[in-house]
């Protein structure tokens, strides 16, 4: 199984947002496959200190390059990272997340740099040489948020909507040419982000990072998006197919307010 992995989407893998939660999850699945890593993250220590790990536990090729996604001259860093290196799966983890009218406009600009610009920019750069070689795998990390308005996440709804449609539309497009692309509509996840945004405690289950990594890889070639969890495939169900879209978005403002109900909404 590890050879066929690396002769359909090795023998370099780049995974943006790699340090920790997801990304560390997928970085480590694919290790486990023999694919050699980029990886891309704004916190130096913490991707040497896994690029060390993976090193020593699979005898693979790590390169890191910390940096901020939302930058202006993201491509031509990634054109120094990726030189002399085919790239033959692109992971996108990376996100920000920010409420609408109480941010400043620059973060918000910032937030559409790293969770829209940045994955255009990596699909486009690294789905083209793929295209060209006929093989290949791109996975774009979207949100079960990316399915209608999301009252005090609008932004970041909005900007994962933009890489579920991205997503689905080069499924079909790419995959004419051999290049096998999927959105991962994750649910909450047990992550040092989620943690980090300091949500009160949920009957919602979280999902385990592995879990997501490994079924959003699995699903690479199968279909346009996969949502991870019975539980967020039913809810998913209900609000996309049962419910009318008023009552969607009213039912994810409420779940919002109630999960960060110290905050004033």
């Amino acid at each position: 199984m590890s050879d066929d992995w690396r002769a359909r989407y090795g023998p370099f893998a780049l995974i943006a947002g790699a340090s920790a939660g997801l990304g560390e999850a997928f970085a480590r699945q694919l290790a486990s496959k023999g694919l050699n890593l980029l990886l891309l993250a704004r916190g130096q220590a913490g991707l040497e200190a896994l690029a060390t790990e993976l090193r020593a536990q699979h005898g693979i090729e790590v390169h890191t390059l910390a940096l901020d996604l939302g930058r202006p001259d993201l491509p031509a860093q990634i054109t120094g990272l990726v030189a002399g290196r085919s790239v033959g799966l692109l992971v996108y983890n990376a996100s920000v997340i920010g409420s609408f009218v109480d941010s400043l406009l620059d973060e918000q600009l910032h937030l559409l740099d790293v969770n829209c610009r940045g994955p255009l920019l990596l699909t486009h750069m690294l789905g083209k040489l793929m295209a060209e070689r006929g093989r290949g795998g791109i996975v774009l990390m979207t949100s079960m948020a990316a399915t209608q308005g999301g009252p005090w996440l609008a932004s970041y709804a909005a900007s994962k909507a933009f890489n579920l449609v991205l997503a689905e539309g080069l499924w079909d497009e790419l995959g004419r040419k051999g290049v096998d692309v999927v959105a991962c509509r994750a649910g909450a996840t047990r992550t040092p982000g989620y943690a980090a945004s300091r949500p009160r405690p949920s009957h919602v289950p979280l999902l385990d990072p592995d879990r997501v990594a490994r079924q959003a890889l699995a699903a690479l070639g199968r279909g346009p998006s996969v949502i991870p969890g019975a539980f967020y495939r039913f809810s998913a169900f209900v609000m996309n197919r049962l419910l009318p879209r008023r009552l969607a978005v009213r039912i994810m403002g409420r779940a919002t307010r109630q999960l960060y109900a110290d905050r004033k909404f």
